[in-house]
């Protein structure tokens, strides 16, 4: 039957065009005579294998010897239950107050507490450090660990406290912070940080989203109900516990319609210093801040006014700043500190003298932080708003002057020039844009699924 089908096909694929056509009814009516029977047979064969009603049906008894139950039974009572409970201690803690708050009453534990030096100046006093411990079936503490950042930047520290033959031990090792990415989104509804709070972002977060947008955006008078932004930002983390937000990495701001975005960038050509940019490679570091305060209202412009002493009209040759005591002031561009004192009208004052012989006044000051001399940086504390000297209420007042002429501060930052990304490291750049880009849609889209 093989032979006959294969014979079939070999003369029907060998035949010509026309022939296959003129004998296709044949051809056809053959092979599915072949099939057909083909079919058959093989229906035949499988009739031939034996019904499973008959195969041999049988119990397969095996013996199994199961365990003596005494060494099972001390095996239960030997072992013990470890219990774990993580808090973070407060301002208001003793020894025993934190121990019971975690679940351990052990009196031992708590007079190593109060007697060790280390566990004494971490433990004890210090709030918003977080704690676990490892206790016994009994309550009692096996183990304890307590971290939090250090001082210095990139590292944490790491408490240990283990209870050894002898007693408690302790030790304190330091360890690198780990960096992880967090992606957050919010709506306006009253101010910036109602907002962040609502969104479960840090405040220090928020303070950066404002400084890097302060240049086009008042976060006083300028933001809107409905205003949304989405932030891409680090966590430092100890041990995979987060420790404190890290930097903004990139953030979208969408006010009044109109949308900003930056993004972290460190150029390796120009200076290896990072800085922040719009996503087509400008600089959103001018030559000046937009304002010595990080958020304050101007309460009095560049302009004649009704003078608040000596009510008489004159010319106000500054911005002032309505701000509480106490406000950092910071310095609006790199400089030289020219004077920093005690000068009539002006009450604590710091003059600050930048290239192209421009020179920042600062007035008012509660305090100053910085002496004649000192070299500071954009952006530096240079002293703490105040009321000293002819001042009817706490306020900064800012001067801007040009070879001695003085201008109008607030048109001078808004003229400030942006440095670009430096062309060699622009490919570098447009590949973490696009990135940046990918991470922003996401966080947008959280904003969104949140609200659906």
């Amino acid at each position: 039957m093989t032979h006959r089908l294969t014979a079939a096909l070999t003369e029907f694929l060998a035949s010509p065009r026309q022939t296959g056509l003129r004998h296709s009814r044949r051809v056809n009516t053959g092979l599915l005579t072949l099939l057909l029977g083909g079919a058959g047979t093989a229906f035949a064969l499988a009739g031939l294998a034996p019904d499973a009603a008959d195969l041999p049906v049988g119990d397969l008894i095996q013996l199994v010897q199961p365990l003596a139950l005494e060494p099972q039974i001390e095996a239960l009572e030997r072992h013990t239950f470890k219990l774990y409970r993580t808090d973070q201690t407060r301002s208001s803690d003793s020894a025993e107050s934190l121990l019971k708050r975690l679940g351990v009453d052990d009196p031992q534990a708590a007079a190593f507490l109060r007697s060790d030096p280390d566990a004494r100046a971490v433990l004890l006093g210090r709030a918003g450090r977080n704690v676990t411990v490892q206790a016994s079936e009994g309550n009692t503490l096996l183990r304890l660990e307590a971290r939090w950042a250090a001082d210095t930047e990139g590292v944490f520290k790491r408490l240990e406290i283990q209870k050894t033959r002898p007693g408690f031990v302790s030790r304190i090792e330091t360890a690198p912070l780990t960096a992880s990415t967090r992606l957050a989104s919010g709506t306006i509804r009253s101010s910036l940080f109602a907002a962040t709070d609502d969104a479960r972002i840090p405040d220090s977060v928020a303070v950066q989203v404002a400084a890097i947008f302060s240049g086009d955006i008042d976060f006083h008078r300028s933001l809107r109900k409905g205003d949304r932004f989405s932030i891409v930002y680090e966590t430092l983390e100890a041990d995979g516990e987060p420790m404190r937000a890290g930097r903004v990495l990139s953030a979208e701001f969408v006010n009044a319609g109109r949308t900003y975005q930056a993004m972290w960038f460190q150029d390796p050509v120009v200076s290896g210093k990072g800085g922040y940019y719009t996503m087509e490679g400008q600089s959103l570091r001018r030559a000046y801040l937009a304002s010595p305060l990080e958020f304050s209202r101007v309460t009095s412009g560049f302009k004649m006014r009704l003078h608040p002493i000596l009510q008489t009209w004159r010319a106000h040759l500054g911005v002032d700043y309505a701000a509480p005591t106490g406000t950092p002031a910071r310095s609006v561009a790199d400089g030289v500190v020219d004077f920093a004192g005690a000068q009539g009208g002006f009450g604590n004052v710091v003059f600050v003298r930048h290239p192209n012989s421009h020179v920042t006044v600062y007035a008012h000051l509660s305090r100053i932080g910085v002496r004649k001399g000192q070299a500071v940086s954009q952006g530096q504390t240079i002293g703490a708003v105040g009321a000293t000297g002819w001042a009817t209420g706490p306020h900064l007042h800012f001067e801007f002057r040009i070879d001695g002429v003085h201008r109008d501060p607030l048109m001078i930052a808004r003229q400030s020039e942006a440095i670009p990304v430096s062309p060699s490291a622009r490919p570098l750049f447009q590949r973490q844009s696009a990135f940046a880009r990918l991470e922003l849609g996401a966080a947008a889209s959280m904003l969104q699924t949140s609200a659906q």
